[in-house]
């Protein structure tokens, strides 16, 4: 099978294994065997009976924890759960060491799968949001709603700030870039990935920060931290040198769902001129544009974020009501301002 191709679905008969992890800050962590990969998967206690499933994805470098603060605040809306990507997180790397976009996009479908809960309100963000319109495009029947945060789409001109992420990508760069930094703690790490992904650093809580470099300070005694890192950027760069129906931009052309998209205007890795591209790509969609924002938008700006993604099932007949107002503005592809309000 080619990397391009649909992912396979493992046999009726062959049941998952799961297996808790703990509860960390109210959100019950398990670990999900299916055939070549084991995921993490992060929950909170569902708020009722009956809410539509909902399935949050990752960005490089990041994890499950990405989407706390918004999954809080959509308990009630949805029955969600976050998973590791494998190699992030706390999955192990799959067993193919396979970390391209499809291969990726491989496991979370693997997962809806083996879920059983059927079709999914899906996010992603960053290298998340790549995986997840491939998803979308390859397989429809699993996806209800698409919310995409500074997808990782491609990009003729990239920005400057982009270009040593994108630089994972070379061989032997890792290695170099390890030996580099091997004195740096993890505080100053942390700081740096703050500095490169959000719009306003002094944002995170000081609580945030420390959590933060605990899990990084965990992740670097993980013998496979810098390869899963440096193979998923090169499946970054390869999608994004894909032509044809494999392209990324024209699977985008195929999703169905209605989708929302979420662009900050001082992301340093995806270029905000790439917002109005997107909103034509997707048929139907609705465009949030966060001006103070960052790369990870529903981590800095999650009320503004979950707002947004009430109105688009308003507006799908999902949602009964109407959503609150925010100050941003949520526009209709090809369309006016639709939401303008005062807040986030």
């Amino acid at each position: 099978m080619s990397s391009t191709e649909l992912p396979s679905v493992p046999p009726a008969n062959v049941l998952p294994r799961v297996a808790p992890l703990g509860i960390v800050e109210g959100e019950h962590l398990r670990s999900v065997e299916l055939p070549g990969i084991t995921l993490a998967v992060r929950s909170r206690p569902s708020a009722g009976e009956g809410l539509p499933p909902a399935l949050y994805v990752h960005g490089l470098g990041g994890s499950s924890q990405n989407w706390s603060a918004l999954m809080a605040l959509l308990d009630g809306v949805v029955d969600g759960e976050a998973l590791d990507l494998p190699g992030f997180g706390d999955s192990p790397p799959p067993d193919d060491g396979d970390y391209s976009v499809t291969g990726h996009a491989r496991a979370v479908i693997r997962f809806l799968d083996a879920s059983g809960r059927g079709a999914v309100h899906l996010f992603g963000n960053s290298l998340g949001g790549a995986v997840s319109t491939r998803v979308a495009a390859l397989r429809p029947d699993l996806v209800r709603t698409l919310t995409l945060v500074s997808p990782a789409l491609p990009e003729l001109r990239v920005q400057r700030s982009a270009v040593p992420t994108g630089l994972l990508a070379v061989p032997g760069v890792t290695a170099l870039f390890t030996r580099l930094t091997r004195e740096w703690t993890a505080e100053q790490r942390v700081r740096g990935v703050m500095a490169l992904c959000y719009g306003d650093p002094g944002r995170v809580t000081p609580e945030g920060f420390r959590n933060a470099v605990r899990e990084m300070e965990r992740r670097l005694q993980l013998p496979y931290f810098w390869d899963a890192m440096a193979r998923s950027a090169r499946g970054i760069v390869d999608a994004y040198t894909l032509g044809g129906q494999h392209g990324l931009w024209r699977q985008a052309e195929r999703v169905l769902a209605p989708t929302l998209l979420v662009y900050g205007g001082r992301d340093q890795l995806v270029g905000f001129r790439m917002a109005q591209r997107a909103a034509r790509a997707f048929r139907g969609s609705r465009l949030l544009t966060l001006p103070d924002a960052g790369h990870v938008a529903m981590m800095e700006y999650p009320d503004t974020v979950a707002t947004a993604f009430r109105e688009l099932l308003v507006d799908t007949g999902e949602l009964e009501g109407k959503a609150v107002t925010h100050t941003d503005t949520a526009e209709r592809a090809g369309g006016g301002a639709s939401d303008t309000g005062t807040g986030g």
